[in-house]
């Protein structure tokens, strides 16, 4: 048996997690790191056995007992949210690596049903540059036996806020092998209860995942029960079809119950996933050039399905046109909508005012339906980015003054330039100098303005520039230490203009300076925003091509910057990172 150590490790909001470390022996020479993640209910103890039967002893492995499981602290079953649970397989990943001396490219991950979908979300969000991974049996849809049961919990959550809900499964219907069955039966630290925002936000993650499986490139092997009383095949094997990994292979194991890794028979399955990992360390990890995305792919045939014409007498046709009616009707009261209507729904101007987030209208009934408005998921998201934005900002401000540089702020396109000026004004250090740009006459007097209001007119000044005019960005005075480009590739689908965009910000950054930059990998209402808003170009229909996570780094990267830091909301909409400057 491989020698273990029992430790913990700090997630960003303070919590010590449980973890075990299983280092190659004294003298040997580590080929990488192995992460290991356990399925709900149970800890890393419960994965142990993978480690010795494996035999893959040139790399070290690590797994942890996940928020609210095994020797981790919190209520069992509970955490904030998936997204915490997320960016704690993130950030957990980025930690073994750097235990095991090793770069996160030579890390490869193992995960099994609650893990693997944290795991293919952590996949599809941020878009990690690891060696592989072997999902086994992912909990992409559960069997909820009683009918409705889904949309009961979630009615119950309203009314009663957070509860728990006891699993139904038992040992027997996980493994047929004994020892494993006496050993669940009897592990004090296995519990039975998961809490319910927990198990609804696992159903949405899951279904957003699998229709956007394509957006993941790295090397995967699937494991798939062929008894699972627990998950569903179907969204498996979508899964899977859809993988946009060009290494990729699929096993369905006949008789196999949900604990695939913990079967009786489970040796030829072991075989089968130590010969994939081993295959992967044995080449370089396979590149997928995702910059020529806004040509073919995926996300192009999207946007090019949302801005076809509908026939207007279609069933479709007539119920998106009802919908222009609504929104027209909405702009008469809303003053929300009605801003959107006369600048457009992605403007400065309208930013500003959900950032402001004050409901406002001509009537009571004016102002529930911008309220309304102002609490759709894109707003909320976009709110969320703010946040974000504010954060590394924050971060990257201390870097720089901690690495002795000046600080000297440029944001491209700045909008009215609300979160840069309030992320500065509650940052721990004061930049020397903040340049913000805008294409708008309108943007730069009300960006103008709130500076005066914030009283940063000695550091802050606002002028008129096009963020996508390189020799206009690279003559920049004084030079930037740290740029911003929030919410504004986003809207154009084109990546000629991003690399344009990108390499006259990357003429003007020192090395070692910083980038914040956003991304859009995921709405979830797409279509609306589509076939019922207008943009601030001329009032064209707003028509967005998403760019994957990996995209948008690959084209950060093209630029000469490393990733070094990533945010997301908890519905996966929007990202916002922090890069180096670095070549």
């Amino acid at each position: 048996m491989r020698r273990v150590e029992e430790k913990s490790f700090r997630t960003f909001d303070g919590v010590e997690l449980f973890y075990r470390h299983w280092p190659v022996e004294r003298g040997a020479k580590s080929s990488g790191a192995i992460v290991l993640f356990h399925r709900g209910h149970e800890h890393s103890a419960r994965m142990a056995h993978v480690v010795d039967e494996l035999g893959l002893d040139e790399f070290e492995f690590f797994a942890w007992d996940a928020r609210g499981h095994g020797r981790s602290p919190g209520p069992r079953g509970y955490s904030p949210s998936l997204g915490t649970s997320v960016r704690d397989v993130n950030d957990f990943v980025e930690y073994a690596a750097t235990q095991a001396g090793c770069p996160v490219e030579d890390v490869a991950v193992i995960a099994q049903s609650v893990g693997a979908v944290l795991v293919s979300a952590w996949l599809h969000d941020y878009a990690p540059r690891i060696r592989c991974a072997v999902l086994a049996s992912p909990a992409l849809k559960v069997k909820l036996y009683v009918p409705f049961a889904r949309t009961s919990l979630s009615l119950m959550q309203k009314l009663r806020g957070n509860f728990y809900v006891n699993s139904y499964v038992k040992a027997k219907f996980l493994t047929h092998d004994p020892a494993r069955i006496a050993s669940y039966e009897n592990d004090p630290l296995i519990s039975r209860p998961i809490s319910v925002n927990i198990l609804l936000a696992l159903y949405e993650t899951a279904e957003r995942i699998v229709a956007d499986a394509n957006a993941i490139t790295v090397p995967v092997q699937m494991l798939i029960s062929g008894d699972d009383w627990v998950v569903h095949h179907g969204p498996q094997h979508e899964f899977f079809a859809k993988l946009g990994s060009p290494v990729k292979e699929q096993h369905v194991i006949p008789g196999f119950f949900h604990d695939t890794l913990g079967e009786r028979d489970r040796a030829p399955v072991l075989e089968r996933v130590k010969t994939f990992v081993r295959a992967r360390f044995a080449v370089p990890r396979p590149f997928v050039d995702l910059t020529d995305a806004h040509r073919s792919g995926a996300t192009k045939e999207e946007s090019d399905r949302l801005a076809a014409p509908l026939p207007a007498l279609s069933p479709r046709g007539i119920y998106w046109g009802l919908t222009r009616a609504s929104m027209k009707l909405g702009g008469a009261l809303s003053d929300g909508i009605k801003l959107g209507h006369v600048t457009g729904f992605d403007s400065g101007s309208t930013l500003d005012y959900v950032y402001r987030n004050e409901a406002g209208g001509t009537t009571p009934l004016g102002r529930m339906i911008d309220r309304n408005y102002l609490d759709s998921i894109g707003w909320r998201g976009i709110r969320q980015r703010k946040v974000h934005v504010e954060e590394l900002l924050r971060i990257a401000m201390r870097r720089l003054r901690d690495g002795g540089r000046s600080v000297h702020v440029m944001d491209v396109a700045a909008g009215h330039g609300r979160y840069a000026l309030e992320a500065i004004d509650s940052a721990e250090t004061r930049p020397d100098s903040i340049l913000l740009r805008d294409y708008s006459e309108i943007n730069v007097a009300a960006g103008a303005k709130l500076i005066e209001q914030k009283k940063l007119g000695d550091i802050a000044r606002f002028v008129k520039g096009d963020a996508f005019d390189r020799a206009s960005l690279a003559a920049v005075e004084p030079r930037p230490t740290l740029a911003i480009v929030s919410g504004l590739y986003e809207l154009f689908p084109d990546n000629e203009m991003v690399v344009r965009s990108l390499a006259g910000i990357a003429d003007a950054v020192p090395l070692g300076g910083m980038l914040v930059y956003t991304g859009q990998p995921w709405h979830p209402q797409l279509e609306l925003i589509a076939r019922a808003l207008t943009s601030h170009r001329g009032g064209a229909a707003w028509v967005m091509r998403r760019r994957t996570q990996g995209e948008m780094d690959q084209l950060v990267e093209r630029a000469g910057f490393r990733k070094v830091a990533q945010r997301i909301d908890e519905w996966g909409i929007f990202t916002v990172s922090l890069a180096v400057r670095s070549t």
